[in-house]
Parts: C-alpha cells; structure tokens; sequence
C-alpha cells in the first residue's frame, strides 16, 4: 500500500489541506488526520503549560530549600519560565481553567528533579505543592520559610 502524503510530508500535506479549507473542497479533505492534528495541538499547548510549570516550580522549590545557593541563574530561569506562562495564557486563555491541575500535576514531577539536582531528601519537600497558583505566577514572588503555606 502507498503511504499517503500524511504519512510522508506532514508539512506538505497540512498546506494541502489548507488549500483544501480555503477552496471549500469538503469531500476532498483529509477529516480524520486533521481531527488528530487539531487534538494534538490542543495537548501540545497544555503539555507546555505542565512543561514550564515544572520548570518554575523546580526553581522556586530550589530558591525555596538552597537559600544559601541562590543565583541570578535560577532568577532569570524564573523569570523566563513566568513571563513565558503569561505568553502562553495571553495566546490561549482557557488554559487558565487548567492551571490547577496543572500545577498539581507539574510539582511531584518538579520535585523529582529538584531531588536529582539538589541532593535534598525526598521529606524537605512538601508532599503537595506550597504555593498557590497566584504566587508562582507572580512576579514579586520569591519563597521563603514564611511563604509556605
């Protein structure tokens, strides 16, 4: 059986389909791999939430636990992960019901790594996340031991 061009040029196949929409050819186009594509990218943008989530809450976790350790790299690491969330949000607001869950599922995942790179053990960190939503998003924040909730 031939591939189809799906299966062999996403990128070729995508403009096809584009032109496809544009020209109104319903029973031409491709309805199942572009119900894929349009899932698949809603997960890709919700994925990347979870994925800066993490990153921040790791470096939160680590200004947090490694005072003594505190750098302008885990600031800028910080402020980059923040500012990138706020992209994020602004391009596709209804993620913002998401960050909840998000978070929820972005901290044991932060912890893990927070293990890996810190040499803490596992009963430093709280067994769920210490800060709320608002506080990791916002710029100013930065945890210290009155912080915790």
């Amino acid at each position: 059986m031939t591939p189809s061009l799906y299966e062999v040029d996403l990128y070729a196949w995508s403009q096809q389909q584009v032109a496809l929409l544009q020209a109104e050819e319903w029973d031409k186009i491709d309805w199942r791999h572009i119900t894929e594509e349009i899932d698949a990218l809603g997960a890709s943008q919700r994925n990347e939430l979870r994925s800066r989530l993490k990153v921040l809450i790791l470096h939160l976790l680590k200004w947090h636990f490694q005072p003594e350790r505190q750098s302008k790299s885990w600031l800028a690491s910080i402020d980059e992960q923040r500012s990138s969330i706020e992209d994020l949000l602004e391009d596709n607001p209804s993620l913002r019901r998401l960050l909840e869950e998000s978070v929820t599922i972005a901290y044991p995942r932060a912890v893990r790594d927070a293990l890996k790179q810190t040499g803490l053990s596992r009963p430093t960190f709280p067994a769920a996340c210490p800060y709320t939503v608002a506080q990791i998003l916002d710029d100013d924040f930065h945890p210290t031991e009155e912080s915790i909730q």
